[in-house]
This record gives structure tokens, sequence and C-alpha cells, in this order.
């Protein structure tokens, strides 16, 4: 039986740490993802399900701990303000989404191999 006939796949997760801790992973790159597609963190945090609260802590944690800023805010009158992700964000995403894809395709090749 191969593993297209039994349709079991292989999955799984890759995260970034630093000094041990976790950064950086999957729930981070879909918020800051959402934040650049919103242009707002609470619009971000909505679609997410999470309290606006929890994602600027995210925020916050993630530029304290990476040491440089994420979020660009700017601070609006009646019509709300606007976030934007930093070029450094941007880099960021970037390169995680390549390090999952990479991955996850390394992964699956060796799946494939072990013939299950």
């Amino acid at each position: 039986m191969s593993d297209r006939d039994s349709g079991l796949r292989v999955r799984s997760k890759i995260w970034l740490e630093l000094d041990g801790k976790p950064v950086f992973g999957q729930g981070r790159e879909d918020l800051l993802r959402l934040i650049r597609e919103t242009g707002s963190i609470n619009a971000a945090a909505r679609e997410m399900g999470i309290p606006y609260r929890k994602a600027w802590s995210y925020i916050d944690a993630m530029e304290k701990r990476l040491g440089f800023p994420l979020v660009v805010r700017q601070k609006g009158g009646a019509g709300g303000g606007e976030s934007t992700l930093s070029p450094q964000a941007t880099a960021l995403l970037e390169k995680f989404h390549s390090l999952k894809k990479n991955f996850n395709g390394m992964v699956d090749r060796k799946f494939t191999r072990l013939r299950f």
C-alpha cells in the first residue's frame, strides 16, 4: 500500500526560536499576513478570533525579542489609523514562507520514499 493509496500524509510544524524560546511560528505568521492584508491589527485579530489586546501582545513580544519593529502603526482620527508591516517583517514573512515550503517538500519526499 502506498501513501497515495492509503491517504496517509505527513504533517509537521516549523517555528523559529531565540535563546531556546519560540519567537515566530504559524500563528504569528498568520497574524502578520492578516495585518498586511487588512491594514489593521484590530481587523486581523477579529479575523483570527482573538482579542485585539492578545494580538498586540504577540506583536510587542516579537518586536522586543527580535529587536526590530514588525508593525508600523499610524494613529488615526475619525477614520481610524492604519498598520503596515515594516520591511523587516516583510522579509521575515518571505523567508519563513520559503523555509516552510522547502522543509515541507523535503519531508514529503522522504515520506514518499518510506512507502507506507
